[in-house]
């Protein structure tokens, strides 16, 4: 059955919408995965706060177009075509997608869109492989604490050594 005009209008301004607001798009065929795989597919984007949208290539192309991004060329649109819209991190939509092929292996990443910059296919699937925003920022202060731990470490030391000293020496002197 045809979509209408107007329906294909609404679906056109979501896209707009998620255009707009999202810092990282990826592209994903899903030839062959069935309807539970999807939704569970779903599940797991929502969990991460990343939407999921099914439409024409050409309603994409215009909305990319409508948002002044790069034209998104027919290589990374070929078959039937999803998006997944990250709006807070740009890596986790990437690694859902990726974790989520390993159980559905119909699922690919054709490429996308990161900060306004087209990616290809191989460049999503190494950013699909770094650790995500959270575990870098953390990755990050332990090194900056990692300094600070020591020396207080080696201040700590010091101090048990003389308290150690002070305990043997008073053990080893006869009570008066």
């Amino acid at each position: 059955m045809p979509v209408t005009k107007a329906k294909k209008a609404q679906v056109l301004k979501d896209l707009n919408d998620k255009f707009s607001k999202a810092k990282a798009v990826y592209f994903s065929g899903y030839r062959g995965i069935t309807v539970k795989k999807m939704v569970q597919l779903r599940k797991n984007l929502r969990k991460h706060g990343v939407d999921y949208a099914v439409a024409k290539k050409t309603l994409f192309k215009i909305a990319a177009k409508n948002n002044n991004l790069p034209e998104i060329p027919d290589e990374i649109m070929e078959g039937p075509v999803a998006a997944a819209f990250g709006y807070d991190d740009v890596v986790i939509p990437a690694k859902v997608l990726k974790d989520f092929a390993k159980e559905a292996e119909q699922l690919v990443i054709l490429g996308g869109l990161v900060d306004g910059k087209l990616i290809s296919k191989a460049q999503a699937q190494e950013l699909a492989m770094l650790p995500s925003k959270e575990q870098l920022l953390a990755n990050l202060i332990g090194s900056m604490k990692a300094p600070i731990s020591g020396f207080h470490g080696v201040l700590a030391g010091a101090l048990r050594k003389l308290v150690y000293t002070l305990a043997a020496i008073r053990d080893k002197k006869p009570a008066a």
